[in-house]
């Protein structure tokens, strides 16, 4: 199997270099959105280490109704490209539902698919159509070997530009 190479920015993902991928999980206001590129940008400088600046503009997968799940796409969208314009980093963000991905994919470089729902085929596929990089966060419920189906429906989108994240797999009752 040949090592697959895909850019985001002036990162190599799938090379031997490290970068992270790093930011609030969800966007808060704007002034902590900034204050945490700055920092990232600090660190990338001091370390010497690439990074891809994430936030979500909405979280739907929260375990309950009382935990803020961000700001919503408009709003967010204008803050992940102030910290774009401002810092520099290329941009990765989660999307939960097909009529997401078009208007995430004109401000992010990366589209991520959540965990919960990598095996959603419109929303799979909807990310795989914008053309931007596709990262499938690996359901801890799905066997690694059954990644494979993401992958092809990205793919058969006519998207190869594919990075997963492996979250670990667990089945049956854990005590």
């Amino acid at each position: 199997m040949s090592q697959k190479i895909v850019r985001v920015g002036d990162i190599e993902c799938g090379s031997d270099e490290l970068f992270l991928i790093s930011g609030p999980c969800v966007i808060e206001d704007e002034k902590i959105m900034m204050t945490v590129a700055e920092q990232l940008r600090e660190i990338q400088e001091r370390v010497g280490i690439k990074i891809i600046y994430k936030s979500s503009f909405q979280k739907d997968n929260r375990s309950s109704l009382n935990y803020y799940n961000g700001p919503g796409l408009d709003k967010g969208m204008k803050i992940l490209a102030k910290v774009k314009e401002q810092f520099g980093f290329p941009l990765l963000t989660d999307v939960h539902y097909p009529d997401q991905c078009a208007p995430a994919a004109e401000v992010v470089d990366v589209l991520q698919i959540p965990a919960y729902l990598c095996m959603q085929t419109m929303l799979v596929v909807a990310a795989a159509k914008t053309g931007k990089v596709v990262n499938v966060k690996h359901g801890q419920f799905l066997a690694p070997e059954n990644m494979k189906h993401p992958v092809k429906k990205i793919e058969d989108s006519g998207n190869d530009q594919i990075i997963l994240t492996e979250r670990g797999f667990t089945f049956g009752i854990m005590t």
